[in-house]
Formats: structure tokens, sequence, C-alpha cells
């Protein structure tokens, strides 16, 4: 199979690392994606709300946040006709290409993830994209890889195209990894229902350039939340006995939170990542708030930590007089890579050119959405895995040098594009 150059591929990387966007904002993102699909002579895409379960999206922004950066992408020279389909926040998009094979040939699924981070990006002049000119422009960064996974998926939709592929394939555009947000609503839209085979990717994750991981594992559940606690402001210094503290309150919750008992099934995990409250120093605090998440080494270790948070946070509101809500803003569940499918890439990345060495297991040691995707088709009688290809980063994931060896770019597509062509063998 001839894969895209490596030219065209840098091209389409640094292009959409220069203009990142968040969670459910990526209206340009979409826009962009659907063009070069039809460039690349894709007949069939579905776009938002075609790919997205009725009231499953989750942490969505409210309506200025969202108008906001539907502006900012036809600004940017967005489609008009994709961005009316996205309005409101409904991102993302799949393509589904039909080969040969056949009615009975399988159906293979490659999923990607298209969304930036809410950060800056470095501007030092030894950070390639700051000294190249290709430096985010949007306020937000693609400091977890994103714009190479949008790449992968746009490269190994070109291969098949061109190539004489059995059976179909459909890659997913998937928008608000970052958030925990955007696995579920794609899930529960049934797209992939019919898929015999998945394959979820990331770049990075500590392994170098030329290293591979057939089958990612060590994934840990997580529930994401924010408790707003709510009280009775006073005259600090004249009537404190009048307030209910909130500010108070929520600082009791942190302490509970971090005194939650580990679990002697398996690892667990919290922390209170963002809190604030109140409005001056003289003034008995009415309201504050924490952002935090829980994570289990299974799905049900993590349950376990969610009903403790729940309890923290109910416990420190009533001991302060205080009312608390809370409220989910992400959750993803635990999952397997199949040795089905692990067998197939491991022996692919042995012999595709640029891989050094390939990894047959290897931990992840964080949490995913993509597990929503890998779940509901191993529950359709499927098989998954979620994909591992190295690259050097200069700084870690999630800062503000993170950047890729474009050197990675190649071998991830050809690994993947290779590997969905054998899972899609009727014969397999």
């Amino acid at each position: 199979m001839d894969t895209p150059s490596r030219d065209r591929l840098v091209a389409l990387r640094r292009e959409f690392h220069r203009r990142p966007e968040p969670a459910w904002r990526e209206f340009w993102t979409t826009a962009r994606i659907v063009e070069e699909l039809e460039a690349i002579g894709v007949d069939e895409i579905a776009v938002g709300p075609d790919i997205l379960a009725d009231g499953e999206r989750i942490a969505v922004p409210d309506d200025d946040e969202l108008d906001e950066w539907f502006e900012r992408a036809r600004e940017a020279g967005a489609r008009e006709d994709v961005l009316e389909r996205t309005k409101g926040g409904y991102t993302g998009a799949m393509a589904t290409i039909e080969g040969g094979g056949g009615p009975d040939a399988p159906t293979v699924a490659l999923r990607v993830d298209i969304d930036g981070l809410p950060r800056a990006e470095s501007t030092a002049d030894d950070h390639v994209p700051a000294r190249e000119g290709f430096r985010s422009v949007t306020g937000a960064m693609h400091a977890c890889g994103h714009d190479a996974h949008v790449t992968f998926g746009l490269g190994v939709a070109e291969t098949v195209v061109e190539s004489d592929f059995e059976g179909t394939l459909k890659v997913v555009f998937q928008p608000a990894e970052e958030t925990i947000g955007g696995g579920k609503p794609v899930a529960e839209s049934g797209v992939l229902d019919d898929v015999d085979s998945l394959l979820a990717v990331h770049i990075g994750l500590d392994h170098p350039t030329g290293e591979v991981v057939a089958g990612v594992e060590g994934f840990l559940a997580v529930a994401q939340f924010r408790a707003d606690f709510a009280g009775e402001p006073a005259h600090a210094g004249g009537q404190p006995n009048e307030g209910r503290n909130a500010v108070q309150a929520m600082a009791t919750a942190v302490s509970n939170l971090y005194g939650i008992p580990r679990h002697e099934d398996g690892a667990t995990r919290v922390n209170a990542g963002r809190v604030g409250g109140g409005t001056a120093s003289n003034i008995i605090p009415e309201e504050a708030f924490i952002e935090g998440e829980v994570r289990g080494e299974t799905t049900e270790l993590m349950e376990y930590m969610r009903d403790r948070a729940h309890d923290a946070l109910e416990g420190a509101a009533l001991s302060h007089d205080c009312e608390v809500e809370t409220t989910p803003t992400g959750e993803a569940p635990g999952a397997e890579s199949d040795d089905a499918v692990v067998d197939v890439v491991e022996a692919v990345a042995e012999r595709t050119a640029g891989v050094d060495s390939v990894l047959r297991r290897a931990d992840l040691g964080g949490s995913e959405d993509a597990t929503f995707l890998m779940r509901r088709v191993q529950e359709q009688g499927g098989h998954a895995a979620y994909v591992g290809v190295g690259t050097d980063h200069p700084g870690g994931h999630h800062t503000a040098t993170f950047d890729v060896d474009e050197d990675s770019l190649t071998v991830g597509v050809d690994v993947l594009a290779t590997a969905l062509r054998e899972l899609a063998r009727p014969d397999l």
C-alpha cells in the first residue's frame, strides 16, 4: 500500500497544529477534515449530529463560548455548509470507505481524536513550531499530539482510497477527548455497531520515535466532576457568626477527598485539580467550587472512588452548614486490547520501515475515552486495540513545549493502514 509522502503528512500536521480548537469547539478543524476527505475521494462523510447520540455530550461550553469559536472558525475560512452542521458544538466527522470483498467482507475502523487543549504554546526559539512559523494562533494548543492524530486519520483514508482494500473502513474523527466528553456520544450513536475490528491510536506516550506499542493497556477508568458549594455571606469582622463559609466547606472537602481509603483490589487516584471561591478578604464567602476527578484501575474501582468522593463532598458541606451541588463533567471506563488485534498490529509493525522496536504491551497509566468505543465494539462481538506510535517530544504531554518528531507521521500511517488492511481480509 502506498501511503502519502512525508512532505504531505508534515504539511497537514502543521496546518492543524496552527489552528487548535478545544473540546466541542472544533468547528474549523471539522470543516477542514471534511474538505480533505472530499479531496481524497471519500464519498460518504458523516458530520456532527450524525455521529453523536442525543443527550450524551458532556461538559459542553455555554452558548457564548461556542458562538465565539464558531465565528472565529468562519473568519478563518471554514466552509459554511459544514459549519452549519456543527453549530451548537456538534463537531467531529466520520469517513466511510467501501472497498472490495463483497457484502460479507469485514468492517474495520480507526478512531482518532481532534481537539486541542486550552493552554498557551511556547514562544521559545528552540520550540520548532515557533521557529518554523506554525505555532498556534488560537490561544489553544495541540499539546497532546491530536494534530498528528488527525494526520494519521487523513493519511490512512487516502491510502485506503488509492488501494485495493477489501472490506469497509470507517475513520472516526472524534471531538472532545481532552474533557473525556466525546467518546460516549460517538459510541452510543451506534455508528460502530457493525465494526469487526477497531484501532484507536495515540502518538508519544513517552515512547521514542521508531517504537510501536501493539496493544496499550493499563487504562485508568476516570470520573471528573465539579462541586459547587453555597453558603451565606456576612461581614467577616462585624457579624462572622451570621455567615455560612463556603470556602471552609470546600477546604474540608479537599482534605476529605484525599482521605478516601485506597482499595485492596487495585490502584486508585483522586485529585482536586482546580479550586476557588469567595469575593473579598472581609466577606464570609458564600460560594466556592472544586473541579476534580477520581480514577481506578478498573471501572469498578473508579465507581468505588466516585461514590466515596460524593460522600466526602456532601459530608464537608453538611459539617459547615452549606449546600453542595455536584455535576459530572466527564467519565470513561477501563478497557482491554484484544489479542486477536494486537497480534496483527505487532506483526505489521515488525516489518514496517522506520520501526526499530515493537512492544506487544505497555501501560498507559492514564485515562482515555476511546475506551467507550473499544467496549462498544467488543460488546457487539468485535475486537479492538489501542496502538501507541512513539515520537521524540521535547516537552511532556500537555506542556507548552510539547511537539512531535514528524518522522513518526509516516510510521503511524504505514502501521495503521497496513494493519487495517490485514484486519479487513475476509480470510483472516
